[in-house]
């Protein structure tokens, strides 16, 4: 039987070990998320940085202060309603399957868990996407991945995307969609980011190109999808088809734009 004082420093001295980690764990997350503080203005618009959890945001915070290259591309428009808009964002797999059918694009995507694809755009770049936070209006992405050319070694990287988004109706009535990106690029080679950063201009102009691209590829899409619904419909369900699920989506979205003529083209306003 233990004595009863020798217990009751046992007690003591186990509650003192409890007190000090519990105080240690609380005071390294307070010191974590105030040194991990995002700011919530990137390149004049303002994002919902606060609601990313702080271990993402101890991720990001390095990229976005210490980028090799920064760019804000839009906002841009793209003729697609909300609803047909986010399904493709959110559905990148299917949205590479369709735009690769309709040589609109030679772009792959592969789903790696939940809310994280592998992706390649076929010219030489391919990585990580991961989706950091979302709600209606707001998307923030974490990118790994890497490109292979003919004038450079392979350059391997980190970016943050910040997307933002506004659904609009114009004069006749025609849903679409204003989507604003602002982007964040580290290289992991020190010697290489230094170079490019000497290029910054020249660099940021290929970042913007390459985002400048993929939304090209989607208000194509949306044209075709308008002006060939037949042509759309085919392709999808040739084999292998795609899952029953986005094949109906497909076809409803297509018969709600048929309903509205024509197609706007894409439209940039400068920041």
């Amino acid at each position: 039987m233990i004595p009863g004082w020798l217990y009751s420093r046992w007690a003591g001295s186990l509650s003192l070990i409890v007190v000090i980690g519990l105080s240690t764990t609380l005071y390294s997350s307070l010191a974590q998320s105030e040194t991990c503080v995002l700011p919530s203005q990137h390149a004049g618009v303002t994002f919902p940085v606060e609601q990313i959890e702080a271990n993402w945001s101890c991720r990001l915070q390095p990229i976005i202060n210490h980028y090799t290259t920064a760019n804000k591309l839009g906002p841009l428009r793209t003729p697609l309603s909300e609803a047909v808009y986010l399904y493709f964002l959110d559905h990148p797999p299917m949205t590479a399957a369709v735009v690769n059918r309709l040589n609109l694009g030679v772009y792959r995507a592969e789903l790696r868990g939940p809310g994280r694809y592998w992706g390649s755009d076929g010219e030489g770049t391919e990585g990580m996407v991961e989706l950091v936070y979302q709600d209606r209006t707001s998307r923030v992405y974490y990118l790994e991945g890497s490109h292979d050319s003919r004038f450079f070694p392979r350059i391997a990287g980190k970016a943050v995307v910040l997307l933002r988004m506004n659904p609009v109706t114009d004069s006749n009535g025609i849903e679409a969609m204003d989507s604003t990106l602002v982007s964040y690029t580290r290289l992991d080679n020190r010697l290489l980011a230094g170079i490019v950063s000497l290029l910054r201009p020249l660099a940021g102009s290929a970042v913007t190109r390459k985002l400048a691209k993929g939304v090209d590829t989607v208000n194509r899409l949306s044209q075709v999808m308008r002006q060939q619904p037949d042509q759309v419909v085919s392709e999808v369900t040739k084999s292998p088809a795609l899952s029953f699920d986005e094949v109906a989506f497909l076809k409803h979205a297509l018969e709600n734009l048929s309903h509205s003529s024509g197609a706007i083209p894409s439209r940039t306003t400068s920041p």
